[in-house]
């Protein structure tokens, strides 16, 4: 869920216990009841005469949502307003689990259309692609036989119409047409719906002899358990060493972070505090077991997309010395926020608090008034080293400097904001555009037998696969087709970056994320750079002589 377009390091990912929320409680007695019943009476006044004598009819929810969201702007870049839906929404993706077929979709330029797909879902096992339109939602004509479809066309529905005929039972069947750009004809499919799992642990595999690798895309109810299995995977593979990659991950529930870091710290070290206005929110989060992996060097990858929990995770490796930090200064996106259920299921996200690491140093980065330097704070590229105040020095368990101020600095800096590259503006504009995934859309896998796999696709691919120079050029003519201006210049610069999105976001469609992930972090700058520090992370594990 995202708030006020902002990025996707800002997302706030509410939850039950988002970050260390105080969630569950009622809003605290106002102590000055007067005060706020004249604003009330203000508010309610120009409420009536908005729906009494505005040129149209207006919606009342729509006016006292929106009158909601415009307070909570005036607070901070994340206290935010969550209509019924979009509360729903989050307590799904925060719970891991939700019956459906497990596609997410948006409106663009009123066609119905796949943005993402999970693994193993039945979408996923029908052939749908990101890019896909679902041009038609249907059910079968009671008592006809040959089955016979009533079909509804979806253009210029919202989406929430769209998913209120796909969501359904597990077991159930849901008829739909999907229209893809290349193929002339509607894909006309049946999916069985299932119980989807919203997985976080999305990759887990062995990098390099000896060497485990873990991408966390976020945190869920269920991260902790996912981290575990593939932690016991690596190990049984032969791990001694680990990199835990919590680069574009936005945060989640504290609890979570807290039992992430607990597998990795000694019983009773502090992970985080949080610090607060409101009776009993400064508390110092502990581990409360022992880890099971002491012993192992670790590297712990950021960039500036990382955020919230996340932050919590690299913080507390970081200030104990248990792993180094390499990559890019995180987004400094750490405040406590307390989510309360309101009435007519909709949802209020609030700050409450604030995060510190163990050393001391607050995550938060300040903000400016209209949050606009904060919220594009992604967008900016960063400097090796910055400025900090003598007051913002603080020191791990083992002496070494680190700083307070916004965000977690990373131990080695290595630019990559895109998938560990460092690309010029241009091609970063073809990933924003969504190129590389629409020019995916032209392969097919060989042997696909999937209802919806691409039958008029140009290349059919075989695992092992690599992206050629022709293909390179089909794609610049592709980019230009679509009316982008090619700058030559930036094109030939990163031509490695333009080759390892293609493959990507192919094997991404084609034969699933981990192998996708794992073939990309073989040309992974920020990675290959992360694989040479291991021997300094070896030494943090030795303990350090009293001075």
């Amino acid at each position: 869920m995202k708030t006020r377009g902002i990025p996707a390091a800002a997302v706030v990912v509410a939850a039950s216990t988002l970050a260390g929320g105080l969630v569950g409680t009622r809003a605290r007695a106002v102590q000055n009841q007067d005060r706020v019943m004249e604003r009330y009476q203000v508010y309610t006044s120009a409420l009536s005469a908005i729906e009494r004598e505005y040129a149209k009819p207006v919606e009342s929810a729509q006016l006292v949502y929106g009158s909601i969201d415009g307070m909570l702007r005036t607070l901070d870049p994340h206290s935010s307003f969550l209509e019924p839906r979009a509360y729903e929404r989050m307590r799904e993706q925060q719970s891991g689990s939700y019956p459906g077929i497990g596609i997410t979709i948006v409106s663009l330029d009123g066609q119905i259309t796949v943005t993402q797909l999970f693994e193993g879902s039945p979408a996923y096992r029908a052939g749908i692609r990101r890019n896909d339109v679902l041009a038609r939602v249907g059910q079968p004509i009671p008592g006809k036989t040959p089955k016979e479809i009533a079909w509804e066309e979806t253009k210029g529905w919202q989406t929430e119409e769209v998913v209120k005929r796909v969501r359904g039972p597990k077991g159930t069947t849901v008829e739909l047409s999907i229209r893809r750009p290349g193929v002339d004809k509607l894909i006309d499919l049946t999916v069985e719906r299932d119980q989807i799992q919203i997985t976080t642990v999305r990759t887990a595999f062995m990098i390099a002899p000896g060497t485990g690798y873990v991408r966390l895309q976020d945190f869920s109810e269920t991260t902790d358990d996912e981290l575990g299995a593939a932690l016991t995977k690596l190990k049984g593979a032969g791990m001694e060493r680990l990199i835990l990659d919590l680069r574009d991950n936005p945060g989640g529930p504290l609890d979570q972070a807290i039992a992430v870091s607990s597998r990795f710290l000694k019983r009773g070290q502090m992970v985080v505090a949080t610090r607060g206005r409101v009776a009993n929110s400064d508390e110092d989060y502990r581990t409360e077991r022992p880890g099971g992996y002491l012993d192992q060097p670790m590297i712990v990858m950021v960039n500036r997309n990382s955020a919230s929990a996340s932050e919590i995770v690299s913080g507390a490796m970081q200030d104990h010395d248990r792993a180094l930090v390499v990559g890019e200064t995180t987004f400094g996106k750490a405040l406590v926020q307390g989510v309360y259920r309101l009435s007519g299921g909709a949802g209020l996200a609030l700050t409450t608090g604030r995060y510190f690491t163990p050393s001391g140093r607050m995550i938060q980065r300040p903000w400016d008034g209209a949050f606009d330097e904060y919220l594009t704070y992604t967008y900016r590229d960063q400097a090796p080293a910055r400025d900090h105040a003598a007051s913002q020095l603080k020191h791990t368990d083992a002496g070494r400097k680190v700083y307070s101020g916004g965000g977690i600095e990373p131990d080695h800096f290595i630019p990559g904001p895109v998938e560990g590259f460092n690309p010029s503006r241009f091609s970063r504009v073809l990933v924003q555009r969504g190129a590389f995934v629409s020019f995916a859309e032209r392969f097919t896998a060989d042997g696909d037998k999937r209802p919806a796999s691409a039958s008029a696709a140009i290349h059919r691919v075989a695992r092992g696969w690599t992206v050629t120079d022709e293909m390179v050029t089909e794609f610049r003519e592709f980019v230009a087709a679509q009316r982008v201006r090619i700058d030559e210049a930036a094109f030939k610069t990163d031509v490695a970056f333009i080759k390892a999105m293609i493959r990507f976001e192919v094997e991404a469609d084609l034969f699933g994320i981990e192998e996708a992930r794992r073939n990309l972090t073989r040309v992974d700058p920020q990675v290959q750079s992360a694989l040479g520090y291991f021997d300094e992370a070896r030494q943090l594990l030795i303990p350090k002589k009293p001075q």
